[in-house]
């Protein structure tokens, strides 16, 4: 029998060692940075990814491809959440040049302005009317 160093414990084969962070690394649901020396470190984000993992795991009881499907889908979501938004500031943006862009053609001119549905390369020459 061999006695422990001071500070060294030692683990039965069958102990439960691996923590989630260890099977959500592998399962690459969390990606920690790593020190130089190999260690990992986790960033408040994966802190909580982790414990989000724990929660679906140990509460609901979701297994881990399951838990990964589950992230995967709500990275889209909040993908797909962001680009509408940048899509509405565009929308509003464009909709702001257009009335300024209206509210620079002169009164006169404006009951002659036909919008056009489709782009195109036509160009169209306007003469004004002899008046009659």
């Amino acid at each position: 029998m061999t006695i422990p160093q001071e500070g060294i414990r030692t683990v039965a084969e069958d102990a439960p060692v691996f923590v989630i962070s260890v099977a959500a690394d592998r399962l690459g649901l969390v990606s920690p940075g790593r020190t130089p020396g190999g260690g990992r470190r986790y960033s408040p984000r994966d802190v909580a990814l982790l414990r989000e993992v724990q929660r679906l795991s140990q509460e609901d009881g979701v297994n881990l491809a399951g838990i990964k499907r589950i992230i995967d889908l709500e990275s889209q979501v909040e993908a797909l959440q962001a680009r509408v938004h940048e899509l509405l500031e565009t929308l509003d943006m464009c909709e702001a040049r257009l009335m300024a862009a209206e509210a620079a053609v002169p009164a006169g001119y404006r009951r002659d302005l036909v919008p056009h549905s489709r782009p195109s390369s036509a160009m169209v020459v306007w003469r004004p009317r002899s008046a009659p």
